[in-house]
């Protein structure tokens, strides 16, 4: 039986719960907060808030092991919209990201002895350090999380592009983490038995830790279904080609080189930028979000219809851990643009569902947005071999991978 735990329960931490809950592995699963399927009194929130609650609601099969730590993470989501942003602070707020992991990592490490049955804990990257420690105590199996690159592979790529891009600077704040922090996500490394990651380049990038991990797996995370019928949308003649970027607005996500691809492609292409701003000044940021569209948030639904509306996506990011919206608009038959820094090479072939640039290159971005401006017929191939590869690649397979690679390790004990 595996302990599992996210304090914010993410997609694919509710795939996984949902996937040990039905294989009979699952002892607990803790988390933050679960949204009710009745609203009831919860209807008075304001209506962001309620769609934030919409998207942390536990499935179905996982409820009956669930167990919720709500209060610093309920607080961490309230303290912005109160008007009190230094108490969700990055590390420094009383209610920060880190803070919230860490309060859970303290709860859960005390609770092991009392969990008889209990033969590994699930835990990711920033929240897993005590209770390792803990459960190596007691012969547990640590099985360890990473759906980011190592931090030391981001600190050197980043701190380049700090460098290269200065007045992005500000939009890159795992530049600015402490030495505590760092030391924190090496300990937690050290202390797993085995480090899961969903894609090639985060495997990769663990080979620049002092000791890299013996035992690494890959798992890519999977595509909502397509829905019954999918199919691209057609570029009537002469309609500009329609672009989409979802992400954080920062330089990690490379913004920067797709805001520079498309002025010199001229007036037939539109740029649609979907995610929220990073705190910091940035100028070039502005200005991009004054020339082009900007969705600040969506629920996920909306996303998914947003992303029908458009003709391609670009992703160029330079540190990622996976990337699940290039799946995502796969499914909803866009062809993406995404570098080798992100689950691209795992997920599609050059040429037939998408393409893969280099990093840090608006030349490479804006030659591929020019191709497919000039062939409606070639992209609509591409956004219908898009749709075929998402379909191959669902949540479902996502699940029963990760529970076969789990079985197979909980088998033996840990040295």
């Amino acid at each position: 039986m595996i302990l599992l735990s996210h304090p914010m329960g993410n997609a694919f931490v509710r795939e996984l719960a949902t996937a040990l809950a039905e294989a009979g592995l699952l002892d607990e699963f803790w988390t933050g907060l679960d949204y009710p399927e009745r609203e009831g009194l919860l209807r008075v929130l304001p209506e962001s808030l309620r769609r934030e609650g919409r998207r942390r609601r536990v499935p179905v099969p996982v409820r009956p092991f669930t167990r919720l730590r709500p209060w610093r993470e309920l607080a961490r989501l309230l303290a912005p919209r109160l008007g009190f942003p230094r108490l969700s602070a990055h590390e420094t707020g009383r209610f920060s990201p880190d803070r919230v992991f860490h309060d859970m990592d303290r709860h859960l490490a005390g609770r092991l002895g009392r969990r008889p049955d209990l033969g590994g804990v699930y835990l990711y990257e920033d929240g897993a350090a005590e209770t390792f420690a803990a459960a190596r105590a007691l012969g547990l199996r640590t099985f360890y999380d990473l759906p980011i690159g190592y931090w030391r592979a981001g600190r050197r790529i980043l701190g380049e592009e700090a460098e290269r891009s200065p007045e992005w600077a500000a939009t890159m704040p795992g530049n600015r983490d402490s030495a505590a922090k760092l030391e924190r996500k090496d300990r937690e490394l050290n202390l797993a038995d085995t480090v899961v990651v969903a894609s090639s380049f985060t495997r990769a990038t663990l080979a620049e830790a002092p000791v890299p991990p013996a035992d690494v797996v890959v798992v890519p995370y999977g595509a909502p279904a397509p829905a019954a019928g999918a199919a691209p949308a057609r570029r009537a003649p002469g309609e500009p080609l329609r672009v989409l970027f979802v992400g954080s607005l920062g330089q990690r996500k490379g913004l920067r080189y797709l805001l520079e691809a498309l002025p010199p492609l001229g007036p037939g292409f539109t740029l649609t930028l979907l995610g929220t701003v990073p705190a910091g000044r940035c100028e070039p940021l502005a200005e991009g979000l004054r020339r082009h569209r900007h969705i600040a948030s969506l629920p996920h639904g909306e996303v998914l219809a947003e992303m029908r509306r458009h003709h391609v996506l670009v992703f160029p990011s330079l540190f990622e851990g996976f990337g699940l919206v290039l799946l995502e608009a796969m499914a909803c038959g866009l062809p993406v643009i995404a570098t080798p820094h992100t689950a691209a090479p795992d997920i599609l072939t050059e040429g037939r569902e998408g393409f893969i640039v280099p990093i840090r290159s608006s030349a490479a971005i804006a030659g591929r947005l020019a191709l497919l401006a000039d062939d409606e017929d070639r992209r609509q191939a591409m956004g219908a071999a898009a749709i075929a590869r998402a379909a191959a690649l669902s949540w479902a397979g996502y699940r029963a991978a990760l529970v076969r690679e789990l079985t197979l390790r909980r088998q033996t004990r840990p040295i």
